[in-house]
C-alpha cells in the first residue's frame, strides 16, 4: 500500500512542516494543509508511515468541524483531496487544551508515580486505572518542542494567553467535548480524552488543526469498557504507543514499526473512521476497487491532480 510521507511543490511556498502535517501557501493567500501518513509518538516521528492514516485524520477533522460549527467557527474552507484541506490563515494560540474524562494514558503513568496535580487540577488518592472523573477536567499544555504541563494561571503570567481568552477557550473546549461525547456515545464509543487547538482570525477565536481524531483523542469501545475497564478496545494511536512501550530497549523506543503492527494500526484508523462517520473511507474504498485515480495510483500524483483541478496548482 502506498503512503504519503511528505509533500512539497515549487509552486506552493512552504509555511511549516509539523510532525504529521505539511503547510503550504495557496495562491489565494490561504493555507493548504497536507495531512501525511507520518506517525508521531512520544514527541518523535517514526520511520514507518501508516497507510490511509492521513486521509482518516483529514476526513474525520472535516466531519467534526462541520458538526461543531454552531459552537465555534473553524478554519475550514474546503477539502481538496483525501489528504489535503484548504483553510483560512489564523494566528495560532500556542496552547493545547486537553480535556480528560478518564484517568489513563500519560496522566495515569504520572499518577502511578505519585503525581496528584496536573496542570493545576488536583485529583484524590485511591483512584484506579481508567476510572472516570465525576466531570471532565482541563489539563492544558504549551505547544513547544516538547509539550509542557502548565496551570491556567501560569499560561496567563507567562504571556501565552490573557485570562479572558483562556476562559473562552476553556468554555468552548468543554462544550466541544460534551457534544463529541454525546454523539460518540450513540455509536457505542467513549471519548476518553482529547485536545483542541485554537487561533485568532480578525480578533475572533476559532478552532484550528484537527479534532476528535485517533491522533488527537483517545477512544474506547463502550461495551468493552463496561465489561472490563482495563481491557477496553483502544481505537486510536494508543495501540502504537503501547507497542512502543512494550518494545523499549536501553531507554529508547523503536524508530520503526513491524509490518504486522503497521497493518493493524492502519486497520484501526480505518475502523474508527467508519464507526464515527457510518461510511467507509472513500480513498480506501476506491483503492480496493482498483479505480483509476484511486489509492492504487501514487498518492502524490492523485494529490497533485486534485490540486490542479481545484485551481491551487498549475499542471507541470
Amino acid at each position: 500500500m502506498n503512503t504519503l510521507t511528505h509533500f512539497a511543490s515549487s509552486q506552493l511556498p512552504p509555511l511549516h512542516r509539523g510532525k504529521v502535517r505539511d503547510s503550504l501557501r495557496a495562491p489565494s493567500g490561504d493555507r493548504l494543509i497536507i495531512v501525511t501518513d507520518r506517525l508521531s509518538a512520544f514527541d518523535s516521528v517514526l520511520e514507518t508511515a501508516i497507510p490511509y492514516k492521513g486521509a482518516v485524520l483529514n476526513g474525520l477533522a472535516d466531519f467534526w468541524f462541520a458538526k461543531t460549527a454552531h459552537i465555534i467557527p473553524n478554519h475550514v474552507l474546503k477539502l481538496v483531496d483525501a489528504n489535503a484541506m484548504l483553510v483560512k490563515e489564523a494566528q495560532p494560540i500556542k496552547v493545547e487544551m486537553v480535556v480528560r474524562q478518564y484517568l489513563t494514558g500519560s496522566m495515569w503513568r504520572g499518577y502511578q508515580a505519585g503525581q496528584r496535580t496536573f496542570s493545576g487540577v488536583t485529583v484524590p488518592d485511591g483512584l484506579t486505572q481508567n476510572q472516570a472523573f465525576p466531570q471532565a477536567i482541563l489539563t492544558p499544555t504549551t505547544k513547544e518542542e516538547s509539550d509542557r504541563e502548565i496551570t491556567p494561571e501560569n499560561l496567563v503570567s507567562e504571556g501565552w494567553v490573557s485570562k479572558e481568552l483562556y476562559d473562552q477557550m476553556g468554555e468552548k473546549s468543554l462544550a466541544l467535548f460534551a457534544l463529541g461525547s454525546q454523539l460518540l456515545a450513540e455509536k457505542g464509543i467513549i471519548l476518553v480524552d482529547t485536545k483542541y487547538e485554537f487561533g485568532l482570525l480578525d480578533g475572533q477565536l476559532i478552532l484550528i488543526d484537527e479534532m476528535h481524531t485517533p491522533d488527537s483523542s483517545r477512544f474506547w469501545a463502550a461495551d468493552d469498557y463496561a465489561a472490563n475497564p482495563l481491557t477496553a478496545t483502544q481505537m486510536d494511536k494508543e495501540y502504537v504507543r503501547q507497542w512502543l512501550i512494550a518494545n523499549k530497549k536501553d531507554g529508547q523506543y523503536p524508530r520503526a514499526l513491524t509490518p504486522e503492527v503497521t497493518q493493524e494500526a492502519s486497520r484501526r484508523y480505518l475502523d474508527i473512521y467508519q464507526r464515527i462517520t457510518g461510511q467507509t473511507l472513500p480513498a480506501a474504498e476506491t483503492a480496493e476497487a482498483g479505480a483509476p485515480g484511486s489509492g492504487r495510483q501514487d498518492a502524490r500524483a492523485r494529490l497533485v491532480a486534485n490540486l490542479v483541478q481545484a485551481g491551487i496548482m498549475k499542471e507541470a
